[in-house]
């Protein structure tokens, strides 16, 4: 059967339709367009799961915490609103991994800036300044210095600069036990399997003021570090970098950091540190 040069024209035309609808309809990679400029589907940012008043899912899958609240103002001034921002669990041990994979845009997750990070990942910041402290049983008046965690036993996460600070440097003899999340630490200290976790004052804060919690625990009130929290980005993102120190800058600015600061540690009645100066990228 012959066919004519007006249909099969005409044929060809509907096959190209086709295959330009099946083909040009993807915004898969519009996540990648920057922030400005183009639309963009979602951002994947790295944060704890598990820190009370720092990154928390609640049962309910929503997040909360002082770092939720510093991530979702940055993807904003990136260009993103809350429900374009995705966030992935990013546990100690495996934040460099997350950022060098391309998993996350950046990690916003209790990220202590040290020269060791740096050389797989950038930072910038820093946006919060911590001090290292203990929480131990409210009942117990044995650890009130660093030096009484001798012969305890000590817990703590692993990834986590704390637990080696004190196990180098101020208590060489204590058992330390290092868990995969503070969570784990917390039901330990309370099942008096160990006698102490340790980590960040304002981590320890959120723990302490949570209900469940309360009249548990208590912190011992020592400063034995500074702990300069900052955001984790692919090393040599200098645009990024830029941008979010930009954002940074601005979120204390317009008092939006005191109130983060205020709404999730507040209640613990934590006193924080003023924001600090940014120093990554300068």
């Amino acid at each position: 059967m012959k066919i004519s040069k007006a249909a099969a024209a005409a044929a060809v035309a509907v096959a190209l339709a086709l295959t330009a609808t099946a083909c040009g309809g993807s915004t898969e990679k519009a996540s990648d367009t920057g922030a400005t400029g183009g639309s963009k589907e979602k951002i994947v940012v790295g944060i704890k799961y598990d820190q009370p008043g720092l990154g928390l899912k609640t049962p309910d899958g929503k997040f909360t915490g002082f770092d939720v609240d510093v991530a979702t103002y940055v993807a904003k001034e990136l260009g993103y609103e809350p429900n374009q921002i995705e966030f992935k669990q990013a546990v100690s041990a495996e934040r460099e991994n997350l950022i060098a994979n391309g998993d996350v845009k950046f990690v916003v997750a209790t990220y202590s800036i040290n020269d060791k990070r740096k050389e797989k990942v950038d930072f910038a910041g820093p946006y919060f300044l911590a001090h290292q402290d203990l929480l131990v049983r409210a009942d117990d008046t044995s650890i009130t210095k660093a030096e009484d965690l001798n012969k305890k036993k000590l817990c703590s996460v692993t990834g986590s600069t704390s637990a080696q600070n004190v196990k180098t440097k101020l208590a060489p003899e204590a058992d330390l036990l290092e868990q995969g999340g503070y969570s784990e630490c917390l039901t330990g200290l309370e099942n008096k399997a160990v006698d102490a976790l340790t980590t960040d004052n304002s981590i320890l804060a959120g723990y302490a003021a949570q209900d469940k919690n309360k009249g548990k625990f208590k912190l011992v009130g020592l400063s034995l570090s500074n702990e300069n929290y900052g955001i984790g980005l692919k090393k040599g993102d200098k645009e990024l970098q830029t941008k979010i120190n930009a954002a940074l800058k601005k979120m204390v600015e317009d008092g939006s950091w005191q109130k983060a600061v205020d709404k999730n540690l507040g209640p613990a009645n934590f006193k924080s540190e003023p924001a600090p100066q940014i120093t990554e990228g300068s």
